[in-house]
């Protein structure tokens, strides 16, 4: 029983650090390939700056047939990347990290992706509560490595507070913590684990 006590504790005390990083103005006006590959290069560098916090050496990084990034060294990563931010994280465990603009979205869309089981969780901002949701099944999504195609498999099982909630997907409870700025929400995988976001909104 000790044993299993003092894994749990290593797993609470553990600490992921996601890096949110402003784009440049002259980035942001980047059309085609070249604002892909601009995006890419800031969300590289949010990676760089994650992990280092978590005394983490990069190696050259790669990704499945599906596009999903592959572990190094037992390592894990994840990267999100959006017109005004984009955010990188380096783990331990399975991680995902997504960003949005809070923004209004059409009826069909709020209806296509959350459920009135899921709308009765908590009574606040229609639109900054559906991308709380929307973010967070993308993190988890992104964790266990499938793509937005099983985006309707995710269910929200729970809000905790403001910047908590719990998602269930194919069986498995996923704690999500979310970080608010400029307009936007980000949201990760955090599992038991300490989040110490670092957002530079400075471009």
């Amino acid at each position: 029983m000790d044993s299993i006590n003092n894994q749990q504790s290593t797993i609470n005390n553990r600490v992921i650090y996601p890096v949110i990083l402003a784009v440049p103005e002259k980035d942001r006006q980047l059309t085609g390939r070249e604002k892909v590959a601009g995006l890419s290069r800031h969300a590289r560098r949010a990676l760089e700056i994650s992990a280092q916090k978590s005394g983490i050496t990069l190696i050259e990084l790669q990704k499945d047939e599906k596009g999903a990034p592959l572990p190094f060294n037992g390592h894990y990563w994840s990267v999100t990347h959006k017109p005004q931010y984009v955010g990188g994280v380096v783990a331990a465990g399975r991680i995902g990290i997504d960003i949005e603009k809070i923004r209004p979205c059409s009826e069909a869309l709020l209806k296509k992706t959350v459920d009135d089981s899921e709308w009765g969780l908590a009574d606040t901002d229609r639109f900054t509560l559906f991308f709380r949701y929307w973010t967070s099944k993308e993190c988890v999504l992104k964790a266990v490595g499938i793509g937005i195609r099983d985006l309707s498999k995710c269910r929200i099982a729970q809000v905790v507070d403001d910047d908590n909630l719990v998602v269930n997907y194919d069986g498995k409870s996923w704690q999500v913590e979310h970080a608010f700025f400029d307009g936007h929400i980000a949201s990760i995988v955090k599992n038991g684990c300490n989040i110490h976001w670092t957002i530079w909104m400075n471009s």
